[in-house]
């Protein structure tokens, strides 16, 4: 039988692990030509969630637990649950229950269809109006500057293939996107549109700075629209100042004109240090990034296994306490 690995990132999700238990149960008995192993990855949870987690796995062997030493991100996260996936595929799903377990048929039949990628792409949301209205504008923009291949709603719930698995834990890239990486590696895929239901249990920790981060990462890590609207504002700034200079000079020798200039001065000189700014700040996102990389620093440590063993780890981007 053919071995599905869904990988569940847990953040203060006490509440809603149970019942995530229980349905992911149900859609195991539902798919009779697979079996299901489910991988929770505790990112530095405060909460009881690696309790819950850890009873679950004394009565169900399929459960597999993976502890974090701190919270690294749900990326992370997710990627520490990949070094650790056995199955011919895995799913990447959340824990706080706004993404439905039971779409898993659907997305392991497109599976086997030969898709090596299948997202599930929300097609409509139940949050409030402000988070839709921000969540499209980021899309869009990621759409025309970034990712010309991510889907309209955006996904952060997919099955991918094995070999998608082993080359995710292999490239060690740090401060990017999960999704983003997928649709970058090019593999074939396949859709499945469902709505992404209201949170009902906890609350949400994806607090506005992760955000802020989440949104650069995702721009930095695939386009070069940032660099690039540098070097043309820096040309357009400079155009300008020389035509005013033009400007000013004709203006003094053929009219005998003081050009009154104080306010434009200081306006300009306001104006262009704000670019300037802006612009060294980019560069430091790109500086700091690269020596993020050339630290060689582990992606996460891992501080406790429960039915894992240290030889399913897949990949080399972890530390691991507990190894010898």
């Amino acid at each position: 039988m053919k071995l599905i690995s869904i990988v569940i990132p847990v953040y203060y999700n006490e509440d809603s692990l149970p019942i995530l238990y229980e349905r992911l149960n149900k859609v195991s008995g539902d798919i009779k030509e697979a079996s299901l192993e489910f991988i929770f990855v505790d990112d530095g949870s405060g909460d009881n969630s690696f309790s819950v987690m850890e009873g679950l796995s004394k009565s169900d062997s399929r459960v597999r637990i993976v502890k974090l030493s701190r919270n690294f991100g749900a990326f992370v996260a997710c990627l520490a649950g990949l070094n650790y996936a056995r199955g011919d595929c895995a799913v990447i799903m959340a824990a706080d229950l706004q993404d439905p377990p039971e779409l898993i048929g659907q997305l392991y039949k497109k599976w086997e269809k030969g898709s090596k990628v299948v997202c599930a792409v929300r097609e409509s949301r139940e949050d409030g109006r402000i988070k839709i209205f921000l969540a499209n504008i980021y899309y869009h923009l990621l759409r025309r500057v970034a990712l010309k291949d991510m889907p309209k709603g955006g996904f952060d719930y997919a099955l991918i293939d094995r070999k998608v698995i082993d080359v995710l834990v292999h490239m060690q890239e740090k401060n990017t996107t999960l999704m983003g990486q997928i649709l970058w590696m090019g593999f074939n895929r396949e859709t499945v549109y469902y709505c992404k239901e209201e949170r009902k249990h906890g609350k949400s920790r994806w607090s506005l700075s992760k955000k802020i981060k989440y949104f650069i990462d995702s721009f930095l890590a695939f386009s070069y629209f940032p660099i690039r609207a540098m070097s043309l504002s820096g040309i357009l700034i400079a155009c300008l100042a020389f035509l005013f200079g033009i400007y000013a000079i004709l203006q003094k020798i053929f009219f005998a004109v003081n050009v009154p200039g104080f306010t434009t001065l200081i306006v300009l000189i306001l104006f262009t240090s704000g670019v300037q700014m802006i612009m060294i700040g980019l560069v430091g996102e790109y500086l700091w990034r690269n020596l993020e990389e050339t630290r060689k620093r582990p992606i996460f440590i891992v501080d406790r296994l429960i039915g894992i063993d240290n030889c399913d780890k897949q990949g080399g981007s972890a530390y691991d306490i507990d190894k010898p």
